[in-house]
This record gives C-alpha cells, sequence and structure tokens, in this order.
C-alpha cells in the first residue's frame, strides 16, 4: 500500500486532532443539566449546548430547544478518554464505525464505565465519541493567510485510520453485516 520511504516520513504519522463527546438527552431541562455535569466532571470542561433543528411533535421537541450537549477535547486528554472509551468497547470496532474521511466513532450505553462514580441524584447516561485524525500539515487548509487544500494522497484514508487503530490501540475491527 504505502511504500518504505513514505512510511519513514514523519509528515506522514497520524495523530488525533480532537476527541468530541456528545450526549443527547432529547428534551431540555433537568436532564440535560445533569448530563452537561456528567460531561464536564469526565473532561474538565465546560459543556456547548446542541438545539433541535425542527419541530417534532411525536418527540414532543420544538425547534431550537436545546437537546444534547458536547465537548471537544484536545491533546493528551483526549487520548486518555479515546484509551478509556475504548476499554468499555473492549478495544473492539465494527468496520462501518470508520468514516471515509478517515474519522471513527462509537458509543458507550453507561457513562459509569469510564470509571465514574454512580451517584443516584445524576442518573446514568450513554455518550457518543467521536474522533478527528490528521496528518501534520492540515493547518494548511484552516489557517487564515495563503489558504490551500490538503492534497489527495496525504489525507487520511479509512483504511489508513483503520490501520492506526489497529497499531495504536491493539484494536480488533469486526466485520459484520449492516441490517437496517
Amino acid at each position: 500500500m504505502v511504500n518504505d520511504k513514505k512510511a519513514q516520513n514523519p509528515m506522514r504519522d497520524i495523530k488525533v486532532s480532537k476527541l468530541i463527546l456528545n450526549i443527547c438527552v432529547g428534551e431540555s431541562g433537568d436532564r440535560l443539566s445533569k448530563a452537561a455535569k456528567v460531561l464536564e466532571q469526565l473532561t474538565g470542561q465546560q459543556p456547548v449546548y446542541g438545539k433541535a433543528r425542527y419541530t417534532v411533535r411525536t418527540f414532543a421537541i420544538r425547534r431550537n430547544e436545546k437537546i444534547s450537549c458536547f465537548v471537544t477535547v484536545r491533546g493528551e486528554k483526549a487520548l486518555q478518554l479515546i484509551e478509556s472509551g475504548l476499554k468499555v468497547k473492549e478495544y473492539e470496532l465494527l468496520r462501518r464505525n470508520f468514516s471515509d474521511t478517515g474519522n471513527f466513532g462509537f458509543g458507550i450505553n453507561e457513562h459509569i464505565d469510564l470509571g465514574i462514580k454512580y451517584d443516584p441524584s445524576t442518573g446514568i447516561y450513554g455518550m457518543d465519541f467521536y474522533v478527528v485524525l490528521e496528518r501534520p500539515g492540515y493547518r494548511v487548509g484552516r489557517r487564515r493567510r495563503a489558504v490551500s487544500t490538503v492534497g489527495i494522497q496525504h489525507k487520511v484514508t479509512k483504511e489508513d485510520a483503520m490501520k492506526w487503530f489497529q497499531t495504536k490501540f491493539e484494536g480488533v475491527i469486526l466485520n459484520k453485516a449492516h441490517y437496517i
């Protein structure tokens, strides 16, 4: 796939750009504020609230009503949280957990599996982990002056992300069929 000369290039190393932790409660109010407290306890950062795009009467959701909270974590803290999240999943992900753009995501059912002590007043919340991967040099697409595009050879692909996951975390990728 990639020859030896390319593999030794330090600009080809893949790293975690950011980790997004999301708890979607589906309603505003007390449950949402408790979910935000869980995220703050886990990351030490103030979570941001997500709003509903449109009204869904069957779910009793109104447009622009706060229904979820999320937090973006970068650096060493992100790697620690990914490690603890994958430990809950037993380092097993499905092939469909990986996107074509070289990112991957997974969910856990109970936040207490991450090592947070159970509090009956808070309850138990599931959450989504979404990991964004990048290579050095991705800044050229985001900088203010002389913005350019990342070349097709330099972008992280699905196969690159899966290989990185298997080598970094000794993870297992299951190839289960997707049923609707």
